[in-house]
């Protein structure tokens, strides 16, 4: 029985202080190593209970610790393609001129539109969650989503492509509770060299 497989914690492509002014290096710190840290060491803590009841042949609360591991897992996941899809300011590449601008225009009328679109959800979201732009496979469209907290209710099949954190633990050290002008903010450190390769990976897989 394989139970020493685990999740493991990513390393950032970036420093904590690079993502100024528009994250702090206090509010990068914080949410990349107590939260989302936080996320793979329950999913690990998770999996060893789960791998000893199967060893002892015991009973485990199936619908609290699968809804504690899909969090768990959620956020690690959601986190590290939220890490990726960031870059310092002017380093992220420019989406002019790329299959992601081809597409968004395609499927949205225009860049500006589908930026509205995806802030709106965001600003949106009820409670805690993220908004994500997906890749549809059967329609072969790109489609807007909300996740409400980490249990990704994602439409069967899609590839996420871009993911934007709206926990309060995102935010609230920068912007309290204003998670418009922190959405704003995003735009100016999408790593859109990043998002167009997700796109071009989808389109092949």
């Amino acid at each position: 029985m394989k139970c020493a497989t685990y999740y493991s914690f990513p390393d950032l492509p970036y420093g904590y202080s690079d993502l100024e002014p528009y994250m702090s290096k206090e509010q990068l710190e914080i949410h990349y190593l107590k939260h989302h840290r936080s996320y793979v060491t329950g999913s690990n803590s998770i999996i060893d209970t789960i791998c000893n009841a199967r060893t002892n042949n015991s009973e485990i609360d199936q619908r609290s610790t699968l809804k504690n591991l899909s969090f768990n897992v959620g956020g690690h996941i959601l986190h590290s393609l939220f890490w990726n899809n960031l870059a310092p300011k002017g380093k992220g590449g420019n989406i002019e001129g790329s299959i992601l601008e081809k597409r968004i225009k395609d499927d949205f009328g225009t860049v500006e539109r589908f930026k509205k679109e995806f802030s709106a959800a965001a600003a949106n979201v009820e409670g805690s969650g993220w908004a994500a732009l997906v890749l549809c496979p059967e329609t072969n469209r790109l489609m807007i989503m909300q996740i409400e907290k980490h249990n990704t209710n994602i439409y069967p099949g899609c590839k996420i492509i871009l993911v934007l954190d709206v926990f309060e633990h995102a935010y609230y050290l920068d912007y309290k509770n204003d998670r418009a002008k922190y959405i704003e903010s995003f735009w100016n450190i999408v790593n859109w060299d990043e998002v167009d390769r997700r796109l071009g990976d989808s389109i092949l897989s």
